[in-house]
């Protein structure tokens, strides 16, 4: 696991878009869309920004982000948004995706996170299995809207 580079974001897209959701509204066509580098760059340069790539043998095979929230709630506690977990098809069913949420769960420790939390598409029901095998819970109801 390692911060993701500007030359790891064709890597990343292609993680996003591959799968039905994704494929419907991520573009990995070459050149990448610009709008993907201003992301990176905004990304990068915060600093409770950290996207990750687990990479084998200098190959990216996983990617998440995750976001450090400061927060009034729970006495000024900090907590920790994961979002954008992808691992490549070839290393599914590995325990890839186990370390990378373990690896976020440890980030998230050193950084005095009490929470963390996380969204997922109804549309993804082994994933949610999964993030239940993580000791996760769905013990709230998320709302978006797209502008």
């Amino acid at each position: 696991m390692r911060r993701a580079t500007v030359n790891d974001l064709q890597a990343i897209i292609s993680l996003l878009a591959n799968d039905p959701l994704g494929a419907a509204r991520e573009d990995p066509g070459v050149p990448l869309r610009v709008t993907y580098l201003q992301a990176f760059e905004a990304i990068d340069a915060d600093p409770n920004q950290f996207l990750a790539v687990a990479t084998l043998d200098d190959t990216v095979v996983g990617t998440l982000q995750l976001t450090f929230i400061p927060n009034l709630s729970r006495m000024g506690a900090w907590r920790a948004q994961i979002e954008a977990v992808r691992v490549h098809e070839c290393m599914r069913d590995q325990g890839l995706g186990r370390r990378l949420f373990e690896w976020a769960f440890e980030q998230s420790r050193l950084r005095s996170c009490v929470l963390v939390q996380l969204t997922c598409d109804r549309q993804r029901p082994g994933a949610h299995k999964f993030y239940e095998s993580l000791g996760l819970t769905a013990t709230h109801t998320g709302f978006k809207m797209e502008l």
